[in-house]
């Protein structure tokens, strides 16, 4: 047999373990076997099970900080690099350090494309990964990346629910171009969140551009950290008029004191994937997996079939 015609073999890091296994078994296939060794001081080595020479490996891992993810994927992609495997995907459902993509200010990195160079250095002929903090980030790569759109996912979702008065709306400036992507799929009206920050994380002031008496609003953003924004700016739609806020987050960070926010605030729902695991759970946060998503793209990756079907927005 050839080697164009056997088929890829599929692992997760250790922190992308449970969608690494939805996206198997979606695929049609198991995880590889893979073991992590740890020393007394932390140090840690992932050693492949199996034989990876010749073939097509997927390597499933998102890097959300703690430096751990992104360093057991790096050693992995090493590993594999070693080990004679053919062709090396980097499958990162979400792309951590994606908010240090360019300098605003003197003397500081930019931590996206280190880390586009980093995933190259070690051995990655590929990535895939969905709803990037910024389009550019694709730029910062030499290899190819397939980056998906959440919007697969949620939109079927937003329509099921069949809301009257229905408004898309940004949590901030930033943001508008996806805010306006889903009004145009949704045919609705778009509203925008003007907000000033004190400093990272701390918003010092919030205005709304934009009329939600009497409608039933959904926020979109990339990610959801702390939750402040997404609350705030639920707080000031229900001050304004609106029926209800509802929110979709493809990447849920809930760091601090995040849970508690959503829990208090005046959204009743925050839709969610499964990119990042969940620290705890909550009536209030729906959890939409991607794994269809990615084992489909993974196939037709394989296969060199097109994946511009995938591309919503």
């Amino acid at each position: 047999m050839s080697n164009d015609k056997l088929e890829p073999k599929l692992f997760a890091c250790t922190q992308s373990k449970e969608l690494g296994e939805l996206i198997a078994k979606s695929y049609g296939s198991e995880l590889g076997k893979v073991i992590t060794s740890t020393y007394s001081d932390g140090e840690f080595q992932p050693s492949f099970e199996e034989s990876v020479r010749g073939t097509r490996i997927f390597i499933i891992g998102s890097t959300h900080p703690n430096a751990d993810h992104l360093m057991e994927m790096l050693l992995m992609l090493d590993a594999a690099k070693r080990a004679s495997a053919r062709h090396i995907t980097a499958v990162l459902p979400y792309f951590g350090w994606a908010r240090q993509d360019r300098k605003d200010k003197p003397r500081v990195p930019i931590a996206a494309k280190l880390i586009a160079k980093m995933l190259e250095a070690a051995g990655a002929t590929r990535i895939i990964t969905m709803d990037l903090h910024a389009d550019q980030i694709q730029g910062f790569f030499e290899k190819p990346v397939d980056h998906l759109f959440a919007s697969t996912i949620f939109l079927p979702y937003l329509k099921e629910l069949n809301l009257d008065n229905l408004t898309i709306a940004s949590p901030d400036m930033g943001g508008s171009k996806r805010a306006y992507a889903y009004s145009k799929a949704l045919e609705s009206d778009v509203v925008i969140c003007y907000k000033q920050r004190a400093k990272a994380n701390v918003i010092s002031h919030m205005e709304l551009i934009g009329n939600v008496t009497g409608k039933n609003v959904v926020l979109v953003d990339d990610m959801v950290d702390t939750a402040g924004t997404l609350t705030k700016a639920a707080d000031l739609m229900m001050e304004r008029g609106a029926l209800s806020v509802r929110a979709i987050c493809t990447h849920a960070l809930l760091s601090g004191n995040a849970y508690e926010r959503v829990e208090k605030s005046q959204l009743k729902e925050l839709i969610i994937t499964d990119s990042i695991p969940l620290k705890q759970e909550s009536d209030k946060i729906k959890v939409l997996s991607c794994a269809n998503l990615f084992a489909d793209v993974m196939h037709r990756v394989h296969t060199n079939t097109s994946i511009s079907s995938k591309f919503l927005m």
